[in-house]
């Protein structure tokens, strides 16, 4: 007869499932997460970061004609000289109009290019969501059965050796009442 399984770690087996239903359970709302703040810092780029720079580019646009303006009326005028502080003024504005030009040049260079870093990474997301999702979802329920099935088997009672006497000894009884002509041939059998 076939020596019984040793079923000995049913508990650690069961940790383990708690451990995965855990980990689930922080993991996808990690990544759901993360796939969030992906989705608004493209749409922070798109919409309100460009909005910003575009009209920060406008304003400091109007600010460099008005202190060009105020500049050109200095030199025109006989009344007065231009000042240091036009002059100043002039090249502060036309400083800041390039600032925020170079800004909004850098945030469409990083439109262009959010897409090509972004993607790869997004579909790696994906793909590990999916196994949180459906792999991982199937493994605990399959961890579960397992415990289960386990448990049962290990509350079998094995079999003990006095039954297992008892019908060896029900054998050679058996075969002790048969006659003594009788043989096990196979013509006997037939």
């Amino acid at each position: 007869m076939p020596e019984r399984a040793q079923v000995t770690s049913v508990e650690a087996l069961e940790a383990f499932r708690a451990t995965l239903i855990v980990y689930l359970s922080k993991a996808r709302p990690t990544l759901e997460e993360v796939s969030a703040d992906v989705l608004r810092t493209r749409l922070s780029l798109e919409n309100e970061q460009r909005t910003h720079w575009e009209n920060e580019a406008r304003r400091r646009h109007k600010e460099l004609e008005q202190a060009q303006s105020a500049l050109f009326s200095a030199r025109l005028s006989n009344l007065r000289k231009e000042t240091a502080a036009e002059v100043m003024a002039v090249h502060r504005a036309r400083r800041l109009l390039d600032e925020a030009q170079a800004k909004l040049l850098l945030l469409k260079r990083w439109l262009r290019e959010f897409d090509t870093q972004a993607q790869p990474l997004l579909k790696q997301m994906e793909k590990l969501h999916t196994v949180l999702a459906n792999d991982m979802v199937k493994a605990v329920a399959y961890l579960g059965q397992a415990v289960n099935t386990l448990d049962a088997y290990a509350g079998i009672a094995p079999p003990s050796l006095a039954s297992v006497n008892v019908g060896v000894g029900k054998a050679e009884q058996s075969a002790e009442e048969r006659s003594p002509g009788d043989s096990d041939t196979a013509a006997d059998l037939k």
